[in-house]
């Protein structure tokens, strides 16, 4: 008999994450719940789970960013997204940062277990009502993922603080940086997009999905 598999939850939502554990409770083990990508790349490392199960959309660190950071430390997690967005530059982005899954809230109930399953066996799942049209666009070597993939992980760091409302002395508290370095990533990012205005910013942030409206 397969043991039950170790799953971490990474979303803000709490309805959401009760949701899903009333779903996962008669299948999985469930290790823990957190509500950031900080928080998100913390609990992998300490827990070591066989998968998170992430949102895209998260406070203080975007899920994408989060994946990014734990795939540099060489996490064996394997990390689904469960998200609300059925854009094809998300999910492009979600499995060039090394996730093994990719599927909607909207399905959840009738795809999450399987895509537990079929990661834990090293393969790739993503959800039938986006496979084709992701498939075409990794055909056409589509590149509408846009300016934010140019700035570098700090940078992109930098912009979801901004515009989540954040100073720069707190932004400087939560990256260890100095305020100094933050206005300078700051202008960095404005003259990297030729954006004029923190407003723009934060517009820029939300198109992008490094926070959620």
């Amino acid at each position: 008999m397969m043991k039950r598999p170790r799953v971490l939850l990474a979303d803000d939502h709490k309805i959401v994450v009760e949701g899903l554990t009333k779903l996962l409770a008669p299948d999985c083990e469930l290790v823990g719940t957190v509500e950031n990508g900080r928080e998100l790349v913390q609990a992998v490392k300490e827990l070591q789970p066989d998968v998170a199960v992430v949102d895209i959309s998260m406070p203080l660190l975007n899920g994408i960013d989060a994946v990014a950071q734990l795939k540099k430390a060489k996490v064996k997690t394997r990390i689904i997204f469960l998200t609300m967005h059925p854009d094809i530059t998300y999910a492009t982005r979600a499995l060039e940062v090394g996730a093994s899954g990719y599927i909607l809230k909207q399905s959840a109930p009738s795809e999450l277990f399987e895509a537990i399953r079929e990661v834990l066996k090293g393969r790739v799942y993503v959800t039938p009502m986006i496979a084709k049209d992701l498939l075409q666009s990794f055909m056409q070597k589509s590149s509408r993922s846009g300016k934010l993939i140019e700035l570098t992980a700090r940078q992109r760091e930098v912009l979801q603080l901004v515009a989540e409302g954040h100073s720069a002395k707190e932004i400087a508290s939560i990256l260890k940086i100095s305020p100094r370095t933050v206005e300078f990533h700051k202008h960095s990012i404005a003259e990297k997009l030729n954006l004029d205005s923190q407003a723009q910013l934060v517009q820029y942030a939300i198109k992008h999905g490094l926070v959620s409206v």
